[in-house]
């Protein structure tokens, strides 16, 4: 191995522990509290050192949350897409969910980290939301799911899935208050999410605003 291509891996190790340390910290302290100095310290390093490899803190928060979903869109699409757009919520969901509690540091920074205001999020962010909003038109324009805006649907069943892991991930399923979480607290939470969006759901179940049309009867 050459000078330079050494000098390019000992780049990447440093820069790798600036970034593993900044994940745990933002996790664990919050974005806000978290300086570059901080960092800096937790790895031995001057803080002058951390300005070499990033530019200030929101490059640096850009950085992971690229890295990580795009670690969350391998496990999203690590198995083909069923055919049936209701199929494929299950799976996404499902890989949603492991990957959240298998990376519960990874989860809590990308998902529960208050960041700046004017925070956009990254590339691989959006991708992996597009992933989520397709299989939904899917399901809506196959007649699976109810008419609605996609988007919304979307972020409905994100916002339950997102709810029953940050559960999991802050007490752990032995310690949820009155009794333990049921072992498939995840799969309940998806299948009830499927149920009460299909077209044939309940008219009682359905959100105010986006319930169905009744069917005009002739003659009235």
């Amino acid at each position: 191995m050459g000078i330079a291509e050494r000098r390019e891996r000992e780049r990447e190790e440093v820069r790798r522990k600036i970034l593993d340390a900044a994940q745990e910290l933002f996790a664990t302290e919050g974005y806000e509290r978290v300086t570059m100095r901080r960092i800096a310290q937790a790895i031995e390093y001057s803080p002058t050192t951390i300005y070499l490899h990033f530019k200030d803190k929101d490059e640096l928060v850009q950085r992971l949350c690229q890295e990580n979903f795009v670690k969350l869109i391998r496990v999203l699409s690590a198995q083909g897409t069923p055919a049936d757009p209701a199929d494929a919520i299950r799976q996404m969901g499902l890989g949603y969910a492991r990957f959240g509690l298998k990376y519960p540091n990874h989860y809590r920074f990308m998902f529960l980290t208050p960041f700046a205001h004017g925070h956009q999020p990254s590339p691989a962010g959006q991708q992996a939301f597009e992933l989520l909003r397709n299989v939904v038109a899917k399901a809506i324009e196959s007649g699976r799911f109810r008419r609605a805006p996609v988007d919304t649907v979307a972020q409905v069943l994100w916002a339950n899935l997102h709810g029953a892991v940050s559960l999991l991930i802050t007490y752990g399923a032995d310690k949820f208050p009155g009794c333990p979480a049921a072992p498939d607290l995840v799969e309940q939470v998806i299948e009830i999410g499927l149920r009460g969006l299909a077209a044939d759901a309940p008219r009682g179940t359905w959100p105010r605003g986006v319930a169905p049309t009744p069917k005009k009867t002739k003659g009235r």
